[in-house]
Parts: C-alpha cells; sequence; structure tokens
C-alpha cells in the first residue's frame, strides 16, 4: 500500500474515527485502525466491538493495499504536521510497517495484520429509511442529557427510539431517562420507519453520532435490526450495537393532570437559576421556587456558603406553593428550550412537574421534585 493525501484531510477523517477507540485496549488490535487503500480513496475503520466506524477519504493512491497502524499514535503525528502539507504513507509488509513521511519529517510505525481486524456485520438490516440530518440532531441533541449513567441499569443507558401515533399521526419519538428526569422529543415518522422495533441506542454511539452530524447537512439513512442499527451519510457510515434489555413504559410516568400552569422567559429563568444555585449545598444542589401571583421566587441554602433568593416575572395564577428541584437537572432542561417562553406544568411539591416549551410541541421534559 502506497499513497499520498492532503493533510488536513487525513486528519479530519482521523479525528473521527479514532475517538471511538479506546485508550485502554486488552486486544491489541482494537488499538489500531483498518487503513485500505484503492478505487483512488482511502477507507478508514475503527472499533471497539460494540460500535464501528468506517470513513472514506480520496487519496493518490499509487498501490493499492490494507494494513493497520495505532489510531492515537498516527492521528497525534498527523496533527502535529505543517498544515496544509502533504503525506505520504507507505506500507512495507515484509517490515511489518508503515512509513509516514512529510516534508523532512518522517515515521516508522509497527502494524498489525489486517485479517485480526474485526469487521462489525451489516448485511442483515431490514428496516431502512431516512431523516434530514437536522432532524435526527434535534431528536438526540434534545434527549442525551437525560441518558443514565448507572450501570446497574444498563437498559437506560441510551436513547430509545420508537413509534408511536399522537392525535392520528405516526410520530418517531426519542426518549431518554436517569429516573431523575425524562425528556421526550418527536418527529413525524418516515413511512418506512413505521414498522421499526423499539431500539436502545448507547450512549457512546449517540455520542460519536451527534459529534459527525455537526459537520453534516446531507440526509442520514438509517438501517437497523433488533440487534444493530446503522447511520450512514457522506463517505461515512457508523454501526452500533443495541442495548439488549426492555425500556421501562415511560408514559406511566409523564402526568396528565398537573393543572397549575406556571409560563416565564425560559432563558432568563435559567440564568437566575444558575446564579441562585452557586451557594447551593454541593450534594443535593437543592433550589426552592416559591410560586404566588405572576411571580416565582427562587432560593437556595448552603451550608457554609450562605443563603441566595431572586425574583423572577412569571405568568401564574393558581394556588401558591413551594417546590423543590436539583438546580443541575434543572438547568439540564431549561437548556433545551429554544423558543421564548418555558411552560411548566405542576400537580403538587411531591408531584413530577412537567416542562415544555412553547415554541416546539414536539418535545416534552419531565422533572421530579425533591424535598427542601
Amino acid at each position: 500500500m502506497k499513497l499520498t493525501i492532503e493533510r488536513t484531510a487525513l486528519l479530519t477523517s482521523l479525528s473521527h474515527v479514532q475517538s471511538v477507540v479506546e485508550r485502554r485496549n486488552t486486544i491489541p488490535i482494537l488499538a489500531n485502525i483498518l487503513m485500505d487503500a484503492r478505487d483512488g480513496s482511502l477507507g478508514l475503520t475503527a472499533t471497539d466491538l460494540d460500535i464501528a466506524i468506517n470513513e472514506k477519504v480520496a487519496a493518490n493512491v499509487a498501490s493499492e493495499g490494507a494494513t493497520t497502524v495505532p489510531a492515537h499514535l498516527l492521528y497525534d503525528i498527523i496533527r502535529k504536521l505543517p498544515e496544509g502539507s502533504q503525506v505520504e504513507l507507505d506500507y512495507a509488509a515484509d517490515k511489518g510497517k508503515i512509513f509516514v513521511r512529510s516534508g523532512q519529517s518522517k515515521f516508522e510505525l509497527a502494524c498489525l495484520p489486517q485479517d485480526d481486524f474485526p469487521i462489525m456485520e451489516t448485511s442483515q438490516l431490514p428496516v431502512n429509511f431516512v431523516l434530514p440530518a437536522n432532524v435526527l440532531k434535534r431528536l438526540i441533541d434534545k434527549t442525551r442529557f437525560a441518558i443514565s449513567t448507572e450501570e446497574t441499569r444498563y437498559y437506560l443507558n441510551g436513547i430509545y427510539f420508537h413509534t408511536a401515533e399522537a392525535d392520528g399521526t405516526q410520530m418517531l419519538r426519542a426518549v431518554a431517562t436517569d429516573g431523575h428526569r425524562l425528556a421526550r422529543v418527536e418527529t413525524p415518522a418516515p413511512a418506512d420507519a413505521v414498522q421499526m422495533p423499539g431500539v436502545i441506542v448507547p450512549r457512546k454511539a449517540v455520542n460519536e453520532l451527534l459529534r459527525l452530524l455537526d459537520e453534516c447537512d446531507d440526509p442520514v439513512s438509517i438501517s437497523l435490526s433488533e440487534t444493530k442499527i446503522c447511520f450512514s451519510f457522506d463517505d461515512t457510515i457508523l454501526t452500533s450495537k443495541l442495548i439488549d434489555g426492555t425500556f421501562p413504559d415511560y408514559e406511566r410516568v409523564i402526568p396528565s393532570n398537573n393543572d397549575r400552569v406556571l409560563e416565564l422567559d425560559g432563558k432568563s429563568f435559567a440564568q437566575a437559576v444558575d446564579r441562585v444555585s452557586t451557594v447551593a449545598t454541593e450534594k443535593t444542589r437543592a433550589i426552592k421556587l416559591s410560586l404566588s401571583s405572576n411571580l416565582i421566587t427562587l432560593s437556595a441554602t448552603g451550608a457554609d456558603a450562605g443563603s441566595a433568593t431572586e425574583e423572577v416575572n412569571a405568568s401564574y395564577g393558581a394556588d401558591s406553593m413551594d417546590i423543590g428541584f436539583n438546580s443541575k437537572y434543572l438547568l439540564d432542561i431549561t437548556s433545551q428550550i429554544d423558543g421564548n417562553n418555558a411552560r411548566f406544568l405542576f400537580a403538587d411539591a411531591g408531584s413530577p412537574t412537567i416542562v415544555r416549551d412553547t415554541a416546539d410541541d414536539g418535545s416534552l421534559y419531565v422533572l421530579m421534585p425533591m424535598r427542601v
């Protein structure tokens, strides 16, 4: 294998694939990326056995071939080369090494055989549909904050994608919860997605996909089965195993009789929460909301730092009440409000609260209260 490639193009693709590779690996081949040069392009593949990413980048291929190279080491080398430089990659199969040359720089890296590199099978994925990149990004971006990090409840360690009917329309929903807060975001489902099984996409795959979508404007082709999901766009393919578990019946925790309605400026409220919570006890991060006629008073007390209060104008006409929340969870939800106003629906101080974006009917958040 021998090729020449522009440094920036190679660096961009390497940055995408090397992030999948774990820093510590008990299986040596998983520390490498597969490089396959043919047909005027260089294919780069990385995997941790649960997730795999493949990307192609244009290259001047003088001699076709393939090998595997240490992922992070190669990335660091290319990153430190001068911008705009040309990079020559020359694999000497008889020596089991690849030579990296650019200008006056020359590196010699040990390779592992390509035959040892595990390839994730993607042929049996019967459900196929397409989503605009911005739609998929919205579904992920507005729910991933609620993914649980508690490994014992592994079935909550991802986003649950499924279809459901709402007002006579089939919707594609993304749901995440950690038991303290819940995020549900939906969009009209493509016709080909209506029969899809409910699947839980793991946290790592979600984060990698979102990073890739930040640089993508093209439609995303999605293929899935009950065990795997594949996202294809531009010259990139991201494949992931799905979490083998049953997502809980989240509809049961979404209250339907919350009749105390509070509406206020979401950004101003979030800033007030952030300020007042500065003194809150680090362990609980508790903040109290005191609701009265068209006014909300935020207060927090810290064991050593003292106390803080702030008043915020709001539209509220129900009975006065006090309710407490974890300020971090409250900020996580209010940061998802893109419109001018956030709408809170309360039942009482001990029941789940619904939060909605007045400018986005497709998003809904649930927050559990806490004692203060």
